[in-house]
């Protein structure tokens, strides 16, 4: 197989360009880096298009891997065949190569070895004969095979064991394997039952659908009803289908007197040995194809997590709601330093609500607190009521938003929390990423597994290696397409810049700390173990805000500074102009010419401008902003036909859930999100919309609110 040229007609790239960006990748170089400065090279392509070209190319890659050791494994028995070659090299899947070996695979003891070790495979030979009229009767052959050493007492055991021969062979047969597989697929029913009682799988207690159009998250709920041993599960499909498909192949004479023998082979051949493999290789597809399907929307809700918009210059107090053991709150500063922590009581058991309110009113007023940052967890309701409350009585100048704190335990009680606050206990460190999360979404939710920030579904039934394959790539392409300020970005933060690793971003951080800021990006070059390859792959997505150099507060590379320099000085710029925009005089001179003595392409030449204009700039600072609030609503607030403005918290396969101010998030079901036909919600929505929506209804007895788009 010509993989480049699959690939080249798979994702419609140009060859030349597709193997030039293979090349690339093969030599190391990082999906974000190849993606933002050899666009001349890919043509452009970005990095969702690169890390489905990587995917794709390791699959293809490893089926032809298994190819070719499923030819070794043949060729080292004596057995491979030009034709099997042929049949090999021709297969699509890994699954269907391995029907191509299984006649060759060493099987261990079945019916049929069993009878071949007693020697009745010549019979089975004479039934597959299929002669009109036999010169000798089947029984009379039979006879000849009798032999009480070998285990064979009587006619009905040698044909019995032949039937045995015979069903394996069919069995093992690729092109019958392959038909039925696409049969199984194109009529086969997906069902369920209940076996114990789980309200959560209500749905699925008698459920049926074809195999061919079950929606990838029914897929992955009836998976995991089964898991939990609430659900049976099973693929059905009308035999005769299969049976029909299975004589027109295998009998070649149905007056022969072989044919009862034959066709009870075929038909155990099938019940015993093909239907539950081929169920078995279903339903793992399914499961592989949806849980695929799931992986994609959790990067798709995870990367518009991770890159909404940050609340920029605002002082937050983080709150982090509890009961027993009280209320957490930490004050933050705008560059995320904390000023200040306390613990109130303003919730059952204890609600000693003045008391709280005095402290969280002189948090406020002596730190000058703009916005008051609130988990969503336990005691959360309360505590907006508690907080909303406050808030009034000191005027309304300071706002409150509610946030996800959906991963702060886990930040909380990992390493990283302990190595950046020592002296803090779990949930004073969850009251700190409560109010950062808000402040710089990006730069706190990296040091939290992806899996632990509840953007997905049944991520939890996900093959771990390849979530976190996916997840990690999300983050990685979030944080270099904003860049990190190296002289105030965790290590945590570090480790996703492109060509930077867990013990390279450590050993930049403890370099910082011992010999102060980095005043260029060259200085990083001075990092212990830290060379030129990997210098030429992150040094564009580091910043260096108020450095020697302005350039090292832009995304231009270090390797175009000297084109960058001749750029503006083509004009009779420097660097000391910047910020500005050269547009209108490239245009003039011409682009083409310019990128010619300079040295460059022209989409290197555009990204150069566009940096030019804005150093610094951040790409999320166009995103709509967080929306605060004063006061608190209940559900019991709620009423059918009312207009409310609310945020996507997540974006799932047959809906939305929008926070629209109190406590429950609504649901956008997949058919109230548009007037036109939408085959996934993801079309409309992503996660930090702000959209209008109107209540459709309110279940207060199953605190579910039903939310319409369509008004």
């Amino acid at each position: 197989m010509d993989i480049n040229a699959r690939l080249s007609e798979e994702l419609q790239i140009p060859r030349t360009r597709l193997d030039a960006t293979i090349e690339l990748l093969d030599a190391g170089n990082t999906v974000p880096f190849v993606a933002r400065y050899r666009k001349e090279v890919t043509g452009g392509l970005d990095d969702t298009v690169l890390r489905k070209l990587v995917d794709r190319l390791t699959s293809l890659r490893n089926l032809e891997k298994r190819k070719e050791e499923i030819k070794a494994l043949i060729d080292a028995q004596g057995k491979l065949t030009e034709e099997l070659i042929q049949a090999i090299d021709n297969a699509e899947t890994v699954t269907e190569a391995d029907d191509i070996y299984r006649p060759y695979r060493p099987k261990r003891k079945t019916r049929a070895s069993v009878a071949k070790e007693k020697g009745l495979e010549p019979l089975s030979e004479y039934i597959m004969l299929q002669q009109p009229q036999y010169d000798v009767s089947i029984e009379e052959e039979a006879r000849k095979y009798i032999d009480a050493e070998k285990g064979v007492s009587d006619t009905d055991e040698a044909i019995a064991g032949a039937k045995d021969i015979i069903a394996e062979s069919v069995s093992d047969n690729a092109e019958y394997r392959k038909e039925i597989r696409s049969l199984t697929f194109k009529y086969g029913m997906l069902n369920s039952k209940k076996l114990a009682e789980a309200p959560v799988y209500e749905q699925y207690y008698e459920y049926s659908e074809p195999v061919s159009k079950i929606p990838p998250h029914r897929v992955l709920a009836v998976n995991r009803g089964e898991k939990e041993n609430a659900l049976s599960v099973s693929i059905t499909v009308d035999r005769e289908i299969i049976l029909n498909y299975l004589f027109s192949e295998v009998v070649t004479d149905f007056k022969s007197p072989a044919f009862p023998y034959v066709a009870s082979a075929v038909t155990d051949s099938y019940d015993r040995l093909i239907a539950p493999s081929i169920e078995r290789e279903i339903r793992n597809d399914l499961t592989d194809s949806s849980s695929e399907n799931a992986i994609k929307l959790f990067a798709v809700n995870l990367r518009n997590l991770l890159m909404q918009s940050p609340l920029k210059g605002k002082t937050v107090l983080g709150y982090d709601p509890g009961y027993r053991t009280g209320c957490k709150l930490a004050v933050v500063t705008p560059t995320g330093a904390v000023l200040d922590t306390a613990v109130i009581y303003p919730t059952k058991p204890h609600e000693r609500i003045e008391e709280s309110k005095k402290v969280v009113k002189k948090l406020i007023t002596k730190y000058d607190v703009d916005v008051v940052s609130i988990g969503n967890g336990t005691a959360s309701a309360e505590s907006e009521m508690f907080i909303a409350e406050t808030l009034a009585e000191m005027g309304g100048k300071t706002k409150y938003i509610i946030v996800s704190e959906a991963g702060a335990s886990v930040y909380s009680a990992s390493e990283l929390g302990a190595e950046e606050f020592p002296d803090f206990d779990v949930t004073e460190r969850s009251a700190v990423s409560i109010a950062r999360r808000l402040q710089d979404p990006l730069a706190e939710l990296v040091k939290i597994d992806p899996k632990s920030i509840g953007v997905g579904q049944y991520q939890h039934d996900m093959k771990p290696a390849r979530l976190d394959e996916a997840l990690t790539g999300v983050v990685e392409d979030c944080v270099n397409s904003v860049g990190v300020d190296v002289n105030t970005a965790s290590y945590s933060l570090l480790s996703y810049i492109a060509g930077i690793n867990s013990a390279s971003a450590k050993n930049i951080v403890k370099y910082r700390e011992k010999n102060g800021e980095f005043r260029t990006r060259q200085d990083i070059l001075n990092v212990p173990r830290f060379g030129a390859k990997a210098f030429e792959q992150a040094a564009g997505f580091l910043r260096i805000p108020g450095g020697a150099e302005i350039l090292d507060n832009t995304g231009v590379h270090p390797e175009s500074y000297g084109a960058t320099v001749k750029l503006l000085g083509t004009f009779g710029k420097t660097t000391a102009d910047v910020p500005l925009s050269l547009r209108d005089e490239v245009k003039s001179y011409g682009a083409r010419k310019l990128c010619d003595e300079l040295g460059i392409g022209e989409m290197t030449l555009n990204d150069i401008l566009k940096e030019l204009e804005k150093p610094g700039r951040d790409i999320r600072d166009t995103l709509p902003p967080p929306v605060l609030r004063e006061k608190v609503m209940t559900m019991e607030d709620l009423a059918p036909g009312m207009i409310l403005t609310g945020t996507v918290r997540n974006v799932i396969d047959f809906g939305a859930f929008v926070d629209i101010g109190v406590h429950q998030d609504g649901l956008v079901h997949i058919s109230e999100i548009s007037n036109r036909y939408i085959k996934h919600p993801s079309e409309v929505l992503s996660i930090g919309d702000v959209v209008k929506v109107m209540i459709k209804s309110v279940d207060l007895k199953r605190q579910r609110i039903g939310l319409t788009m369509k008004f």
